[in-house]
């Protein structure tokens, strides 16, 4: 099937506390920033990349991206920033109704994430569609309709909801699959031995 016109988000609005502080898609792997790699495995998927982070947007001008902060206040976690996305994708992107999003931690993201994300869609015929690898889902690395930007608007500052699956529950969601071998592809750099351990990937697999 044709994969419809996707606007991918980058999610880099947490607090950024572990690993001493900073931004984890600053880090480096093979020589190259997480967000660098991130961006780089993204951008041919999508009909264009917005980042969505808090805090001072210059850190980030490197990227040449769009920034976005959050729209919910309090730093809501990964929900108020899919938000933000799918309120822009409605005003800037009014053509689009899909919106994928990425944590920037990843940096071994497959190149065939929205077409995956998309066919398990289509098949499961639900409005929305996570990755999953070796049975474990990762919420955060998600496609999402932005036709259900007020239903989730409601949800985080009504209802309160800030946990991705209590919400995507109501709606149905799919599960795309991917190999664990030769590494995962959601493999997340979280702390200072798993950045370690995606040099020690790299290096044995260079072409990850």
């Amino acid at each position: 099937m044709p994969i419809p016109a996707t606007l991918g988000v980058l999610l880099a609005g947490g607090l950024a506390r572990r690993m001493g502080g900073g931004d984890k898609g600053l880090r480096a792997v093979g020589g190259q920033t997480i967000l660098a790699r991130v961006i780089m495995r993204l951008a041919n998927q999508c009909d264009g990349l917005i980042l969505n982070a808090n805090g001072d947007p210059a850190r980030f001008a490197d990227t040449g991206l769009r920034v976005i902060a959050d729209d919910v206040p309090g730093f809501a976690g990964p929900l108020a920033g899919i938000l933000s996305a799918l309120d822009w994708a409605a005003a800037h992107r009014p053509h689009l109704a899909w919106v994928v999003s990425v944590a920037t931690d990843s940096p071994f993201l497959p190149r065939n994430l929205v077409a995956g994300l998309h066919r398990a869609r289509e098949a499961a015929g639900t409005p929305l569609a996570c990755a999953r690898s070796a049975g474990q889902a990762h919420p955060v690395i998600g496609l999402w309709a932005v036709a259900l930007r007020d239903d989730l608007r409601h949800a985080l500052t009504v209802e309160h909801i800030h946990k991705i699956d209590r919400w995507t529950a109501r709606h149905g969601i799919a599960h795309a699959d991917w190999p664990v071998v030769p590494a995962d592809p959601f493999f997340n750099a979280n702390t200072q031995g798993e950045l370690t351990e995606a040099e020690a990937l790299l290096a044995a697999h260079p072409g990850l």
